[in-house]
């Protein structure tokens, strides 16, 4: 496969005065790792994306427990800037409950490939559940461009919300807040990518769609293309179901058991990763209700 040029996914950029928080070059430190983030990305860089958001969100709550930031966050304007967090938080929390489950649903119907693989081999009756699959993540492409949109709505209204006489501490914090929620979007985005992925000699019309509202329009005009997992089993089951259909004897059918294990392990890797994630999602949520009780 040819090369593709990477393409990077627009994150806003801050500079954090660690004096005002001993957390603030541990911050720094943990957002610069994100925005390297790119497209095309692999399973694996993502993976690590988001063990970087978890560490991320460990050292926004030790930021959010700092009494400083707490009196400063519920004085200003009546609680107005805990009040946008919280709306954020929940946002976020029901997209990585959202990519929970559709990796929960992928992962389930991979295994049933395998049984079936294991019971039926190639024979031609396993054509109709190849044929399930593809319908299933034919199905999941429209959950997929639907969260995508969503995403894309949320990314545009962070930062909107302007808020007058800021002191230094408290300008810190909101903007550690937005970044933090912008950098999650982004690898929100591109795990919905990831598992969206198909093949571009079998890809639905849907691809295009997800291609506008996950690349931005000067990113896209550089070309590019995203390949993982999803897209190497793809292309290993089309060819099974081609050479089954024209009564081919060489069929090597080790080659898409190992695409579908290999798939397998990277949901595993996935589902610990957002499992973790979705902890401090909570977490942080719970703080900000808190920081409203006092």
């Amino acid at each position: 496969m040819a090369k593709s040029k990477n393409l990077p996914c627009p994150v806003r950029s801050i500079s954090l005065p660690s004096r005002l928080n001993p957390n603030g070059l541990k911050i720094e430190a943990e957002l610069d790792k994100l925005k390297i983030l790119e497209i095309p990305v692999s399973a694996e860089r993502i993976q690590t994306g988001i063990l970087g958001l978890v560490e991320l969100y460990n050292c926004v709550q030790e930021l959010i427990q700092c009494p400083n930031t707490q009196k400063t966050l519920a004085q200003h304007q009546s609680g107005a800037l805990v009040e946008e967090a919280l709306e954020g938080s929940l946002e976020l929390l029901e997209s990585c409950d959202t990519i929970r489950n559709l990796f929960c649903m992928i992962k389930e119907q991979v295994q049933l490939l395998q049984s079936a693989l294991r019971r039926k081999g190639a024979d031609s009756s396993i054509e109709k559940d190849i044929s399930n699959y593809f319908n299933f993540r034919k199905n999941m492409k429209n959950e997929i461009v639907k969260n995508l949109r969503r995403l894309k709505q949320m990314e545009n209204r962070v930062g909107s919300s302007v808020f007058w006489d800021i002191e230094q501490h408290l300008s810190m914090v909101i903007r550690v807040l937005r970044e933090v929620t912008s950098v999650t979007i982004s690898v929100f985005k591109a795990l919905l990518v990831f598992l969206s992925y198909q093949d571009t000699k079998i890809k639905p019309r849907g691809w295009s769609m997800i291609s506008k509202l996950m690349i931005t329009k000067s990113a896209s005009s550089q070309g590019g293309q995203i390949f993982s997992d999803m897209g190497s089993v793809d292309i290993a089951l089309a060819s099974l179901r081609e050479h089954i259909k024209y009564n081919e004897t060489k069929v090597d059918i080790n080659v898409v058991r190992r695409k579908l294990q290999s798939l397998d392990s990277s949901i595993e890797c996935f589902e610990a990763g957002l499992q973790s994630l979705y902890k401090q999602l909570i977490q942080s949520r719970v703080s900000f209700l808190n920081i409203l009780a006092v």
